[in-house]
């Protein structure tokens, strides 16, 4: 299956990313776990956890088949390289770096760069973007959100992220956001 496919696939069964910030490799197997029996299939470990690649070889040795797994806070095509080279087959970054983009998309993998504008969404996805997320989403309202979806293509994914909370997930569903 490609990779495209199996992250709709996942998404469609759970949407949502689990992010294991600051998990040391000894951690991330059963914290990947305890996602995956909580029903979350796609799981992130930011770079900037100890140890991030041997935390991501960890968990795709043992749940590859069963779980999207890759990276967040990427930030160079280098970084692309070490997530793949360690099993990783999404790539999440915080921001819109068009080589770093086109680097995941020639290797197949899952691309997720983070945005804030319209202009930033649409370069992305020409750049090749698996889905965009919108960050810090604290930082926007949700007559933002609400905007930004009446303008993107209807088949872009677009993730929340950064600042979420029950309480204004709540808030967002209230405000008629058309969700993707």
């Amino acid at each position: 299956m490609i990779t495209s496919e199996l992250f709709d696939l996942h998404f469609r069964q759970c949407p949502l990313i689990g992010i294991i910030r600051g998990v040391t490799p000894g951690e991330a197997l059963a914290t990947a776990r305890a996602l995956y029996d909580g029903g979350i299939r796609i799981i992130e470990v930011p770079l900037n956890s100890p140890d991030p690649l041997t935390s991501i070889r960890t968990i795709a040795g043992a749940m590859g088949k069963d779980a999207l797994v890759g990276a967040g806070t990427v930030l160079t095509v280098d970084d692309v390289e070490n997530v793949r080279e360690a099993g990783g087959r999404l790539v999440v970054s915080p921001n819109m770096n068009p080589e770093v983009i086109a680097a995941t998309a020639e290797r197949g993998m899952v691309s997720c760069p983070g945005i804030f504008t319209p202009t930033e969404a649409f370069a992305a996805l020409r750049a090749g973007a698996t889905l965009i997320k919108l960050f810090p989403a604290e930082a926007a309202s949700p007559k933002m959100v609400k905007a930004m979806c009446a303008i993107l293509p209807t088949d872009a994914t677009l993730l929340i992220v950064g600042g979420v909370t029950l309480g204004s997930v709540a808030y967002l569903e209230m405000s008629e956001v058309s969700w993707k």
